[in-house]
């Protein structure tokens, strides 16, 4: 009997210590063409390996090298010379919502020791011509977001670099963007699509000018404000004014909205590409006002463009934001997902 139990307290001690044992870890690898002519055939190959001893579902942001359609800020390239300027998309992106509706294209899936490889051109994203042309360092953003099997929960994890990529560049050093355009168009917009912006649109617009308002009103610490943007002071405040006002001086209705982003995001820009928002599949999920709102999301891309306010996306989602405001009001003021909060105000402070 005593044989039997001892036997039974070993086979659960020894399974628990596996269980515990369990621990996720990735890698993360480069490779590509020793040199390259012209910017438009610079490319890099992104391995990311699972070197754990469990099976990890990992979310496929638009930030990660796991999204190759984006050409996001996903590569620190540096040089002697100097480092490329990005001026690639700028996307809105909410990992609790990808989880929360959980598509299985949202996703990859790695068993231990499996690995995935993505091939990412870098023309879109970067322009080498203040650098100029000589050899490059190039190593990729390392941060994932994936779900803990055991808890359900949304987890993040830094993979380890085990290979940068050095090439030399020279030729053409950036691509030609496309002409502005300064009236309202659609671009692979259906009938319907068309009008539901036509609403997204009226619904920016009453968020931009409710802020402007209460932004110029109010010169001194409210609720609404320090949730957003942090600890008050008047050049910080000034400087958010300053993006609004920006925001008012281009109308929502002279915007060009392109419907062709088949990806999982809400929408995205090029910041340097003024005045042309891409929507992608959440923002038709989204609702018309309140929180990650269709006119929200608008109020968000356009505080990315350059001429407007030059927003970054530090964080997402309305927990992230509330933090970044108490622990560095200098970043919120210039995160996108801040400003699109203040703007929704909901639930609503005073």
């Amino acid at each position: 009997m005593f044989t039997a139990l001892l036997h039974s307290f070993l086979y659960a001690f020894c399974l628990s210590a596996a269980v515990a044992s369990a621990a996720p870890g990735l890698s993360l690898s480069l490779s590509g063409a020793d040199s390259v002519v012209d910017v438009e055939n610079l490319s890099v190959s992104a391995t990311l390996t699972n070197t754990g001893d469990t099976t990890m579902k990992i979310l496929k942001d638009p930030s990660s090298i796991l999204s190759p359609t984006f050409s996001t800020n996903t590569f620190a390239i540096d040089s002697a010379s100097g480092s490329p300027s990005f001026v690639g998309v700028k996307v809105k992106y909410n990992p609790f919502y990808v989880v929360k509706k959980n598509r299985e294209e949202s996703f990859i899936v790695l068993s231990p020791g499996e690995a995935v490889t993505v091939d990412h051109a870098l023309a879109n994203a970067y322009n080498f011509t203040r650098s100029g042309e000589t050899s490059y360092t190039i190593a990729p953003s390392t941060l994932f977001y994936y779900i803990d099997t055991d808890t359900n929960e949304l987890m993040t994890l830094n993979a380890e670099t085990t290979q940068k990529h050095t090439v030399e560049l020279s030729g053409t050093l950036a691509i030609a963007r496309r002409e502005l355009k300064k009236r309202i168009t659609y671009d692979n917009c259906s009938t319907s699509e068309q009008s539901t912006l036509v609403s997204a649109a009226a619904a920016a617009q009453s968020y931009l000018n409710n802020s402007y308002r209460y932004l110029d009103k109010n010169t001194s610490s409210t609720t609404r404000y320090t949730t957003w943007f942090g600890t008050y002071n008047s050049s910080r405040h000034a400087e958010v004014l300053s993006h609004f006002s920006n925001m008012l001086d281009h109308p929502y209705a002279n915007y060009t909205y392109d419907c062709g982003c088949t990806e999982e995001a809400y929408a995205y820009v090029y910041a340097d590409d003024f005045g042309i928002i891409h929507l992608c599949v959440d923002f038709w999920d989204a609702p018309l006002t309140g929180t990650d709102s269709m006119g929200g999301t608008l109020i968000h891309e356009s505080s990315h463009f350059t001429i407007i306010a030059g927003t970054e996306d530090y964080v997402y989602g309305q927990t992230g934001a509330e933090s970044l405001a108490e622990s560095n009001p200098d970043e919120a003021i210039f995160n996108a997902d801040s400003h699109e909060y203040f703007a929704e105000n909901n639930p609503s402070l005073a």
